[in-house]
């Protein structure tokens, strides 16, 4: 654990290292305001301020709207547990941007010195605000990071803000790169109200109050009526796992802790915006300082301009025994004739060609033509060095086919797609650290509430439990618990989306294009499935990943999982007969009756034919009777 010295020695070696950019970075700023009343004078009178036109449009180009909080399953399986945990972190992320002004003015003005200085940082923190229990009770006052709740205390809101770093007020230990960074630091300016809220009246009543991050440190000492304030180091020390609070009056740290926020990286500030850096030092090159020189050529072409401009105009000499030819450019009348005395005598020294004569001024307009021209050269000298093109300045030759200004817009983008890929490295930097704020401090009530969870569709809030299981872990059950961070987990991902400026159209069109291509994709699918029904779970499956690619398909996605889920289940069932036709039953039941009347029939015939058997029997029996017996004569005969 280094002592508070040796940290201090690390932030002089700092200062050391950096203190030629600090100055170089001060002149740039002085340039880019125009400020022409502090020490630093120009020597042109007339300047044309390329600096601040490039960085207004870079600034435009990279940041135009405020990103919007992109959280889904990592890897896009059918993992409805991650879908929701996703849903609910990215409403909690999306409410800290809407509701909160601190993200979107710390990434504009990390943005701004980024484009001016070659630096722009940030810094992350948990800020729990806490109401007292009882009415006589104060409430907290101005907090650094996250502070111990006081007895009595209960808390009223949490929020997770992100804070904007001045470009002098952030330092690191020296190192080649930021890979072999291992300390970092910001410096806070407080009063001794806010020192001792944070810190306690015994170690307020110890910390100097000498500084003053808007007054310059060689002409502060001695002024009067100063707000004085106390300059507090907020140290993270990665190889540690500990932040510490010093300050350069007082031998022992203010403040101590481990591992405050419990972040996957250590660290509560992502890696700065850099401009041009090299292996062997983390001290960025400013973009003006690349094109400086050309910007001092166009600040001299238009001094030049200038006096030429004012050098363009009529002089000359005229006949003094004329004086009325003075009226000829001195009256704003128009068509007007000026009277000469002795008119004979005037046409005979030659008229007006010989009683004045004028400067020639075609000299003057031609030298002020090259100006131009060589003003849009150096112009167009800046603009290759720092990747503005001309269409993406919103400039086009008429003459130019839809096909060539593409093209040109395509190839001069490199660049500037560059400098959208590291402002969105930041913005979602910066968006991972709120993420893992609100899912290792905030209480689970808050992020329900933040996320409107009581709103989401029957088949997601039935998964809120695991959901938030998977978000929080222990701390669902016990606030105390320290639970894996959910990044870890491998889940879910956070990012930002594009910051370039889109409008409502293009969400429309995105939607419609989901639409679409569903329904084209459906119709398709039942067509194959009823020729084919063993490629039916293989169809469902390619509706859902799909789906997953379309943003605006989002808030559908637990219905289309409900969906395909029962239709792969019905498809997987065995398979039914269908249900019998009522004209086939009938005819059905009519072949049956008919099969049970001829039987019946046929045992009547039967019955019939051995009836006739039998009597046809006593028939013979009675015969052979009759042959056995003997024969009577008949009577009357002797």
């Amino acid at each position: 654990m280094p002592t508070v010295q040796q940290y201090l020695d690390m932030v002089s070696r700092y200062d050391e290292d950096f203190s030629q950019w600090r100055t170089r970075v001060q002149k740039i700023l002085q340039r880019y305001k125009d400020d022409t009343t502090n020490q630093i004078q120009f020597d042109a009178n007339v300047k044309f301020n390329i600096l601040w036109s490039n960085v207004q449009t870079l600034s435009a180009a990279t940041f135009a709207k405020l990103p919007k909080a992109d959280v889904r399953r990592r890897f896009q399986d059918q993992d409805p547990v991650g879908r929701v945990a996703s849903m609910i972190l990215e409403r909690a992320i999306t409410y800290e941007l809407e509701q909160y002004p601190d993200y979107a003015a710390t990434l504009r003005q990390s943005i701004l010195d980024r484009f001016l200085g070659g630096r722009g940082t940030a810094w992350a923190r948990y800020e729990p605000h806490m109401r007292a229990a009882q009415g006589d009770l104060p409430t907290d006052g101005v907090q650094v990071t996250e502070d111990i709740d006081e007895p009595n205390e209960e808390l009223d809101y949490e929020c997770a803000p992100v804070d904007y770093v001045h470009w002098e007020d952030f330092g690191h230990d020296v190192a080649r790169t930021w890979e072999e960074v291992s300390v970092v630091w910001r410096k806070v300016y407080l009063d001794r109200e806010a020192v001792e809220a944070r810190f306690g009246e015994e170690i307020a009543a110890q910390v100097p109050y000498d500084a003053d991050p808007q007054k310059d440190p060689k002409t502060y000492a001695g002024s009067e009526g100063r707000n004085d304030k106390a300059c507090i180091y907020e140290i993270w020390n990665k190889a540690t796992k500990q932040a510490v609070w010093l300050c350069k009056g007082c031998k022992d740290p203010l403040d101590e802790r481990d591992d405050p926020l419990g972040l996957q990286g250590f660290w509560p500030c992502p890696k700065p915006l850099y401009s041009t850096l090299t292996s062997d030092s983390l001290v960025p090159l400013p973009d003006f300082t690349l094109y400086q020189d050309q910007a001092a050529e166009l600040d001299m072409l238009s001094n030049r301009i200038d006096g030429l401009a004012k050098g363009l105009k009529i002089r000359g000499t005229y006949d003094a025994s004329n004086p009325a030819l003075a009226r000829l450019f001195d009256e704003d009348t128009e068509n007007a004739l000026v009277p000469v005395e002795n008119w004979m005598q005037f046409a005979e020294k030659g008229g007006l060609k010989g009683a004045l004569d004028l400067v020639e001024i075609e000299p003057i307009a031609s030298c002020l033509q090259n100006c131009y021209q060589a003003m849009e050269q150096i112009k167009g000298q800046v603009y290759e060095i720092t990747g503005i093109s001309d269409i993406i300045r919103g400039q086009t030759s008429a003459s130019e086919t839809a096909t060539a200004q593409q093209l040109k817009g395509q190839y001069a983008s490199l660049r500037l797609k560059a400098y959208q890929d590291e402002v969105g490295r930041f913005a979602t930097e910066m968006l991972r650290l709120k993420a893992q704020i609100i899912c290792g401090k905030f209480a689970p009530e808050t992020i329900l509430k933040m996320a409107s969870a009581d709103q989401l569709p029957q088949v997601d809030q039935q998964l809120l439990e695991p959901a938030m299981h998977l978000l929080l872990g222990e701390r669902l059950v016990d606030p105390e618990s320290t639970t894996e961070n959910p990044l870890r987990t491998f889940r879910i991902d956070v990012a930002a989306d594009s910051m370039v400026y889109l409008d409502e159209q293009e969400e429309k069109d995105n939607r419609v294009e989901f639409l679409t291509a569903c329904g084209q994709f459906l119709s398709q699918a039942v067509q194959v499935a009823k020729l084919e029904p063993s490629l039916g779970p293989l169809l469902l499956e390619m509706v859902r990943f799909g789906a997953s690619g379309f943003k605006a398909a989002r808030p559908l996605e637990g219905v289309i999982d409900q969906t395909l889920t029962a239709l792969q289940q019905k498809l997987s069932a065995p398979p039914q007969s269908p249900p019998p036709d009522p004209k086939v039953e009938v005819e059905k039941m009519r072949a049956e009756m008919e099969s049970k009347v001829v039987p019946i029939q046929a045992q009547a015939d039967i019955a019939k034919a051995i009836a006739s058997v039998k009597v046809s029997e006593n028939q013979i029996r009675q015969a052979e009777v009759q042959a056995m017996s003997p024969q009577m004569p008949p009577q009357g005969v002797m």
